[in-house]
């Protein structure tokens, strides 16, 4: 065989060879892609199903946890439904314990309702006395006024959360006034006396409080989905 014909031959082998290799070379790339692409995957998928095993956890450890104050509640709210102090302040005979902690704490802000209660059981009934001026502040932000008067909520000094502020005046005697303090101290809703004044007027005096109460907004218990993200 010449000597150029085995130089041919040799560079071909040499080609086919560096074929060979390359594709070799080219198929485990291919492969070990393959296979990082699917530990990642895989990856991905454990630490996906691990956050939704600690979610899952925390669910039933607050749902136990519901369940046990479930009991502790139902305990709680059978020994108020016994309380005389509840029973006795009833303001009709069919009501539960329970709803003078509800009438004494409303759960809205109902200022209307307020007036109303004032007006028509704490300040009325008393003998010798008369209603001066009188006025409730709706809640900023919450209630106004409708029909022909309108209150801007932006004018009304009821800006403290959860409080609805008042002030009225009475003429009377001193066994009057006197009652009119009684009966704000002994009403189940819980009234804050901010300033009181007492001005003589020849043989009746004039008293002006002014004052506020309360409301709790109630509170909502409700189920959530939450979704885990990867």
């Amino acid at each position: 065989m010449k000597p150029k014909e085995v130089a041919i031959r040799k560079r071909t082998q040499i080609a086919s060879a560096n074929r060979v290799m390359f594709l070799w070379v080219a198929g485990v790339s291919v492969v070990f892609g393959f296979a990082l692409v699917g530990a990642m995957f895989l990856t991905q998928i454990l630490i996906f199903n691990e956050k939704v095993l600690i979610e899952k956890s925390k669910t039933v450890s607050t749902l136990e946890k519901n369940i046990t104050n479930i009991k502790t509640l139902t305990d709680n709210i059978q020994q108020l439904n016994t309380n005389q102090a509840l029973i006795s302040a009833k303001a009709k005979p069919d009501d539960q314990p329970l709803q003078v902690i509800l009438d004494a704490l409303p759960s809205e802000a109902n200022s209307l309702a307020l007036g109303a209660s004032l007006q028509d059981k704490l300040l009325a009934g008393i003998n010798g006395l008369t209603l001066g001026t009188f006025r409730v502040d709706p809640v900023v932000g919450i209630e106004s006024l409708t029909d022909t008067s309108v209150v801007n909520a932006s004018s009304s000094t009821s800006s403290t959360q959860n409080e609805i502020t008042f002030r009225f005046s009475v003429n009377g005697d001193n066994n009057a006034l006197k009652q009119v303090l009684i009966n704000l101290e002994k009403s189940i809703r819980t009234i804050d006396i901010i300033s009181l004044k007492i001005e003589s007027q020849g043989a009746t005096r004039m008293l002006t409080i002014q004052g506020r109460a309360f409301y709790e907004p109630a509170r909502v218990v409700e189920l959530k989905d939450k979704t885990v993200k990867q």
